[in-house]
């Protein structure tokens, strides 16, 4: 009897052991969205710059480069970047460095020498959602494009939104071919009070990302989920949608 009793309780400690092993740790990091928007005439410099120059030196100062996009319509003259930190101090101390870097004030110097590339630059703060898989550098097939859609959820909504997620939606996104890559909140409240969802699918091409939304949309098990779920009004106030391609010096390819 003790023989099993101990053979019962070594049992329950390993089951233990391997599911916590198996259960990954939270992402504490700070994440920051930053698009650029050039001066007119000055986007081919401002992507090369980042290219030869800036990568390099945001490594040099501890900074984490996750991914570089442009927009797929040609029209939207942006880069877009996510950089992640272990936290905000460490975020402030490596721009700090990296401002007054001897190197990059050289790069600065030689790169504006006909004028400054960047007319203006958006900051989004982010912190990892708890629906999000395990957020990393990842290779896929070249010629893959990403989409970048970001959430803003109906006054009080944003829990309930959350949940729809975590229970219907990332799975039926799994099912009908769009690769979940990260899903972040917004560190400042919008308007409403809540913190925006802001998410980054992958898709074979646009074209079948588009495809992939609309039978995302008719399939009956979402039409139930989101039925069930908006019973006292939408979840969403507005959704936007970008596509972008990869940089070819974008760790997430």
């Amino acid at each position: 009897m003790r023989y099993h009793k101990t053979l019962l309780l070594s049992i329950t400690l390993l089951a233990a052991f391997f599911t916590a092993a198996a259960k990954p740790k939270p992402d504490t990091r700070l994440y920051e969205m930053r698009i650029y928007h050039p001066n007119p005439g000055k986007y081919e410099a401002i992507v090369d710059r980042f290219r030869q120059y800036t990568l390099k030196i945001f490594e040099k100062h501890g900074m984490e480069n996750i991914g570089y996009w442009t927009p797929t319509d040609t029209s939207r003259k942006e880069l877009i970047y996510i950089l992640a930190y272990p936290n905000r101090e460490a975020r402030d101390a490596a721009w700090k460095a990296f401002s007054g870097d001897p190197a990059w004030k050289e790069v600065v110097q030689k790169t504006e020498a006909n004028g400054k590339l960047v007319a203006k630059v958006d900051q989004i703060f982010l912190t990892a959602a708890d629906i999000s898989p395990e957020i990393k550098t990842q290779k896929g097939s070249t010629d893959r494009v990403f989409e970048l859609r970001t959430y803003s959820a109906a006054p009080g909504k944003l829990p309930d939104l959350l949940s729809r997620f975590r229970n219907h939606t990332i799975d039926l996104f799994k099912k009908h071919g769009m690769k979940n890559i990260g899903y972040w909140l917004t560190e400042k409240p919008d308007e409403t009070g809540q913190s925006k969802l802001v998410y980054i699918l992958a898709h074979p091409s646009e074209a079948a990302g588009k495809k992939a939304f609309d039978e995302f949309r008719n399939d009956p098990k979402w039409v139930k989920a989101k039925a069930e779920s908006e019973k006292n009004g939408p979840l969403t106030n507005k959704v936007e949608s970008v596509y972008m391609k990869a940089t070819d010096y974008s760790p997430m390819q």
